[in-house]
């Protein structure tokens, strides 16, 4: 049986509030957690991916009371990371309301991290997150940390095989070269994530047109397709995506 697949905004959540910035700067406000949430899964969201982009230790308790407020009106599933360096942190997210936990420059800087979560929470609650972008001299994708800011001397395809080795049940990977951008989906590095992993793998970076998220899982056997100003702003509205994606032959719940 084939899968459906899913569509998956994403919300940054900055004081409490919805933010939208592009590269992390001229942040402006978009709205209301809780409010946007239910209006997601009204419009038909598959999932809700939340960012904590202020995950100092201070703004840690900010997104607990969002991720509480949300899941008690949206039954969706709900992804949560930004600032997670302990499973402790995932534990109090996962008691707050949410279903799966990304990690990224943690997981890094410290890959037992997604081992020990997987084994205390299950691996369909570990999402390993990476950020890569193309580095022509090396051919390889190459990984990125701190929002983007830092490179590693990680290939992006074999940190995803040993995130996966490690427990992680799901992996969000943004390619930084199609981010902001608005034109399509690096589908030559969703093509070799998905074959080099046996998870599923969320897309992230370049939606900025209904005929991007056809091209993406008519090209690619990527599983979701994450985006957010596209639909925080209504240029792409999720109700039409769907059909058009169900019309031209994508297995996709109406």
């Amino acid at each position: 049986m084939t899968l459906a697949k899913r569509i998956v905004p994403a919300l940054d959540i900055k004081n409490g509030r919805v933010v939208k910035g592009v590269n992390f700067v001229n942040l402006r406000e978009v709205g209301d957690p809780v409010e946007s949430a239910k209006a997601y899964q009204a419009a038909g969201a598959d999932e809700l991916v939340f960012l904590d982009i202020t995950a100092t230790l201070e703004e840690r308790d900010t997104i607990m009371s969002v991720v509480d407020a949300v899941s008690r009106e949206v039954f969706i599933p709900l992804t949560v990371g930004g600032g997670i360096r302990t499973t402790e942190d995932m534990g109090r997210l996962i008691k707050a309301g949410a279903d799966k936990i990304f990690v990224n420059s943690e997981a890094v800087k410290n890959p037992a991290l997604i081992t020990d979560g997987a084994k205390i929470f299950g691996s369909q609650a570990i999402v390993g997150a990476i950020d890569a972008k193309w580095d022509e001299s090396a051919g390889i994708y190459r990984v990125y940390v701190s929002g983007g800011s830092k490179p590693t001397s990680l290939d992006a395809i074999e940190w995803a095989f040993e995130l996966v080795a490690r427990g992680a049940g799901e992996l969000l990977v943004t390619s930084m070269d199609a981010d902001g951008t608005k034109k399509g989906y690096d589908i030559q590095l969703y093509d070799q994530l998905a074959d080099a992993v046996n998870v599923s793998v969320v897309a992230s970076g370049g939606a900025g047109s209904t005929q991007d998220f056809v091209n993406l899982f008519e090209k690619t056997k990527i599983d979701a397709a994450l985006a957010a100003s596209v639909f925080h702003f209504g240029e792409i509205k999720i109700p039409n995506l769907k059909r058009t994606l169900k019309d031209d032959g994508v297995e996709i719940r109406i």
